[in-house]
């Protein structure tokens, strides 16, 4: 007899361990799926139950965007949380109405937003307090930064922690040029502006090693009519003169906040328990027993949520479509395919009167931006449209905007930006010297291979100059065409120029100073909608988003939290943003012409 031992076939060992595998993992699965589901359903159950005497406490310490959202970031293991500016709004619009709160506790350690979105928000802190409820503002944290106070100063009290540190030196800014590097490393980039574009300095920063003229003077007129605007809101709140502000600035004498209360920026400094004490006592909460606070950003939330649930059930008559980001045709940001096809879906429901269209965006490509202008072209033939500005509308921004009936912005709105550039770089050099790569072709025809391994011929510059020319005037047409201007007037204004809100309005690009609610209100008023008969629905419209709620339940309320967060510099981010930026470009771009970082 043989004891040779058989082969065992690998079929009969892979396949039965295979489909074992497979049934475990599809178990497993199951089960997992079954957990989460039990555990978002508890959350549905669960109700938002306000306490009487409540106080709301509001921090600000998650990125305010257009429209709130949770997601858990894979790249960093991280849950990226932001709150809707229209939540926020909402937010304080409900608690003026709502018995159970007293207050609201303002407490800040930083503010992630731009100023004209700091701007509505102080104006609802007003609006607010003018239904004879308390707002206690807290400075705390390291240093209390010029924006983080702005929003303070609205409040009816203002304190802050005796340790911390105060930046009140007025408004600064700083661009980062790319030149040098791109010599080092032997990369060239071809630019190619409209013609007459000389304000257009997007491009500036990777061929120039500083700013132009024309430039420096419209960041100087940027920032000195910010600033202007800043000084002038705190001075109404605080009881002080701009140009005791503007002193007090120039002559760096606040520097802490001790020296902010010497000065009456700040009503006191104390200790945080002294702060809660004072919030019982306002509450009239029983002595001995903590004061009851509330989650803002969850307050603020739900209550939106609820009201845009009930607003769609019940025929909603003022449309506004919220749009953020960078214009693109795909992706994320502000796109063309998500944006145009809101506008349909507001176009199409018969009980939508009006629409307001929030624009917070430094534009971006050509096309995409054309697609959006077209949209609200269309819509404004049937059903008016009202634009409201956020913290920029410029270049494609602006572009996406003209058609429409009226134009609000912030006095703080970067608007304008009327001008068109393209960007190609030279990267031929480089592979060459740096890495020993070289190139060869073969063509059917001498423009058919343009690649950035090869540099553009003078003819080949001259044919993208006029695709840019042609762009531009085709950009000082729609706005020429919207805003009932001669194209001479559209060219003096135009030439890639950056104007404030306020500037805008005086040379005709926008038609009055005002934010979002503003817009609403001016809006209905146009389609004979009664105020008290006004009902807002906003677009993409609001959905449940249990998994967000998941996620911030996980997150335990602090925006900071995460699994295994990956943070980088702040300096570093922006640098890698702007290189992120560069290889996302394509086509003819219309936008912002700087990135200038505020101090």
């Amino acid at each position: 007899m043989s004891t040779t031992p058989q082969k065992i076939r690998f079929g009969r060992i892979f396949w039965p361990s295979f489909w074992a595998a497979l049934i475990v993992s599809i178990i497993g699965l199951t089960i997992w799926l079954i957990v989460i589901s039990g555990i978002i359903s508890s959350f549905e159950q669960e109700p938002m139950k306000v306490q009487s005497n409540s106080v709301l406490h509001m921090s600000l310490d998650t990125r305010i965007a257009e429209k709130g959202q949770t997601k858990f970031n894979s790249s960093t293991f991280s849950i990226d949380k932001s709150i809707g500016l229209a939540d926020i709004l909402h937010g304080f619009e409900t608690a003026k109405d709502d018995d159970k709160i007293k207050g609201v506790y303002l407490e800040l350690e930083g503010a992630s937003c731009g100023y004209a979105t700091a701007r509505e928000i102080r104006n609802a802190i007003n609006d607010f307090e003018k239904s004879g409820k308390f707002v206690i503002a807290y400075n705390s944290g390291e240093v209390v930064t010029l924006k983080q106070y702005y929003i303070a100063s609205a409040a009816n009290t203002n304190y802050g922690f005796p340790g911390s540190n105060m930046e009140f030196l007025g408004l600064g800014g700083e661009l980062t040029f790319f030149k040098n590097t791109f010599d080092k490393l032997g990369v060239e980039m071809q630019i190619i502006r409209g013609s007459g574009n000389d304000f257009k300095s997007a491009v500036e920063p990777y061929f120039r090693e500083e700013m132009s003229d024309s430039s420096r003077v419209q960041m100087e007129r940027y920032i000195e009519s910010m600033w202007s605007d800043i000084r002038e809101d705190i001075a109404n709140d605080r009881g002080l003169t701009p140009e005791k502000l503007d002193e007090l600035a120039e002559n760096a004498e606040i520097k802490s906040v001790k020296e902010a209360v010497t000065h009456k920026l700040i009503d006191g400094a104390k200790y945080k328990d002294e702060i809660l004490a004072l919030l019982a006592k306002k509450a009239g909460t029983k002595k001995g027993e903590d004061v009851e606070l509330f989650a803002f950003e969850k307050y603020a939330k739900k209550r939106f949520h609820q009201n845009q649930i009930l607003t769609n059930e019940e025929e909603p008559n003022v449309a506004v479509i919220l749009a953020e980001g960078a214009v693109a045709r795909d992706g994320d940001g502000l796109t063309s395919k998500r944006i145009c096809k809101l506008f349909r879906e507001a176009r199409k429901n018969e009980s939508i009167k009006t629409i307001v269209f929030r624009v917070n965006s430094p534009g971006g490509s050509a096309l995409a931006s054309d697609e959006i202008w077209r949209e609200v072209q269309l819509t404004n033939k049937t059903k008016k449209v009202v634009v409201s500005m956020g913290d920029v509308a410029a270049s494609g921004g602006y572009y996406v905007a003209a058609p429409a009936s009226y134009i609000f912005a912030e006095p703080t709105t970067i608007t304008g930006s009327i001008g068109v550039f393209g960007m190609i770089p030279y990267t031929g050099k480089m592979l060459e010297n740096k890495l020993g790569v070289t190139f060869d072709r073969v063509s059917t025809n001498k423009h058919s291979v343009m690649t950035t391994n090869r540099k553009l011929t003078e003819e080949e510059m001259t044919i993208i100059q006029e695709s840019v020319d042609e762009i531009y005037v085709q950009f000082k047409s729609v706005v020429a065409k919207g805003r009932g201007l001669a194209m001479d007037r559209v060219q003096e204004i135009a030439r890639g120029r950056v104007w404030t809100g306020v500037d805008a309005k005086e040379v005709g690009l926008v038609d009055e100073l005002g934010g979002m609610k503003d817009a609403i209100a001016y809006a209905a008023k146009q389609a004979k909608i009664k105020k008290k008969d006004i009902k807002v629905l906003y677009y993409p419209i609001a959905k449940e988003d249990k998994l967000g709620e998941l996620l911030e339940q996980m997150d335990g309320g602090d925006s900071n939290a995460s699994v295994s967060s990956i943070e980088l510099p702040e300096e570093l981010l922006n640098y890698y943003n702007q290189i992120k930026q560069i290889e996302s470009l394509q086509g003819i771009q219309m936008r912002l012409p700087f990135t200038l970082n505020l101090k």
